[in-house]
């Protein structure tokens, strides 16, 4: 576990916080019991992050995506919704998943830590000392893996791509900014972007 993965993975998300560090242990997690490495491309691995909106444990989704190298902009991560931190990673070649989920072995620790405090209290994290974040951090960063991991075990996973990956990008008809050929609505004989259009999908 070099601790150069962690402070790199935290000046991506943009400040330490130990959901982020949770997120990258799963990751590498996943990344091992698979047996691939960090990806760099959208056409070899997938990631189902089971989280939610407006919980302030997203920062787990980052340590994921630093991790695992599945992102947004290659579109091989999606949220699930479910407000949980736990993430499947699937080798879309070898057809094989696992799922890795936080355990909340160690969460009143981190619940308790004068970081947890001073968030509650309103204190942005960027504002709070980087020992008391770096303190907080290493509740997971240091702990067991059985202490903060559940992994599963790697089963099979039929991989199908819906779509693949659809290329071409054109200006809409009424504000001229380049909208992705398959977001394009048809209204009368134009073709404009979803906000232009009107349409609300």
């Amino acid at each position: 576990m070099d601790k150069k993965i962690l402070e790199k993975a935290f000046e991506f998300h943009g400040h330490i916080c130990w959901a982020s560090a949770a997120g990258v242990r799963a990751g590498i997690a996943a990344l091992r019991e698979l047996k691939v490495q960090r990806t760099g491309s959208s056409g070899e691995l997938h990631c189902k992050l089971e989280i939610g909106e407006n919980h302030g444990a997203q920062c787990f989704a980052d340590g994921v995506q630093y991790a695992t190298g599945c992102t947004i902009g290659k579109g091989n991560i999606e949220k699930m919704g479910w407000g949980k931190l736990a993430l499947t990673l699937i080798d879309k070649k070898k057809e094989k998943a696992v799922r890795v989920s936080y355990k909340p072995r160690r969460h009143k620790m981190i619940a308790e830590s004068s970081f947890m405090r001073k968030r509650g209290q309103g204190i942005p994290p960027t504002q709070i000392p980087r020992e008391e974040a770096m303190a907080m951090a290493d509740i997971v960063w240091d702990a067991p893996e059985s202490e903060v991991l559940s992994i599963g075990e790697v089963k099979d996973y039929e991989w199908e791509d819906d779509f693949g990956e659809i290329m071409g990008l054109v200006p809409c008809s009424q504000c001229g900014e380049m909208v992705s050929k398959v977001y394009l609505r048809v209204v009368g004989d134009a073709h404009m972007c979803i906000p232009c259009s009107g349409y609300e999908r």
